[in-house]
């Protein structure tokens, strides 16, 4: 009876199908709702919002930060929304433990912006920046230690210390229902197509097609999906 409970109020919150496996035990889906209540009023007390919240998590910029209903941010994130468009988060996303999304890297230049789609998946120890502009699409997932990094320092004056010729950016995009490996880097102007899968440790930049199998250092074409 409880199972059934949590799971229509799951459903509820994040407005899609969900069931919990049949090896999942009354008592352990007791302890994950003592959990995830606690997280969700983390969410209710600091944004006024059914968002579930882990420990140590820290938000700056929160009137320029967006989230929609259901999403998850897990333990010790980051999040700086502070920049020019700030930050959203689309319906039952979710940020992984240990990862840091920042909009802007220096308060003299502000960052443009982070847009992630609704029901994607981030997982743990992410960084994420928003200098030149980053949009995840929809439905996209993401392994552990993803990489994210809108912006090139330039360096062609050899006169002057790299750290003072200042920056360039192009932004990056990546679209819906991707499936990105563990320990991938985006580079900026990287532009990735729907339907693409990134394989674990890739260095991406550039553009590539919609539902191509991507992977390398750089990264590269591989095969296509329907292949």
């Amino acid at each position: 009876m409880l199972k059934k409970i949590v799971e229509i109020i799951i459903v509820k919150i994040k407005k899609r199908e969900f069931k919990f496996h049949e090896g999942i035990s009354n008592l352990d889906i007791a302890a994950l709702s003592f959990r995830q209540g606690i997280a969700l009023v983390r969410g209710l007390f600091r944004l006024r919002a059914f968002i579930s919240i882990g420990s140590g998590v820290s938000l700056y910029g929160k009137r320029q930060l967006q989230l929609g209903r259901g999403v998850t941010i897990a333990h010790q994130v980051t999040i700086d929304a502070l920049g020019l468009g700030g930050i959203e988060i689309g319906t039952s996303s979710s940020i992984g433990s240990f990862s840091l999304l920042k909009v802007s890297g220096s308060f003299a230049n502000l960052g443009l912006s982070i847009r992630i789609g609704e029901n994607v998946g981030i997982g743990e120890f992410a960084h994420i920046g928003g200098a030149g502009g980053v949009s995840i699409g929809n439905d996209t997932i993401i392994g552990a230690y993803f990489s994210v990094h809108p912006e090139n320092h330039n360096f062609s004056d050899l006169s002057a210390p790299i750290r003072l010729q200042g920056v360039n950016h192009q932004g990056i995009s990546i679209g819906n229902n991707c499936w990105i490996g563990a320990k991938v880097t985006v580079l900026d102007g990287a532009v990735v197509g729907d339907g693409c899968v990134i394989a674990a440790g890739a260095v991406v930049k550039g553009a590539f097609p919609d539902n191509c199998i991507i992977g390398g250092v750089p990264a590269r074409i591989l095969k296509y999906r329907h292949e």
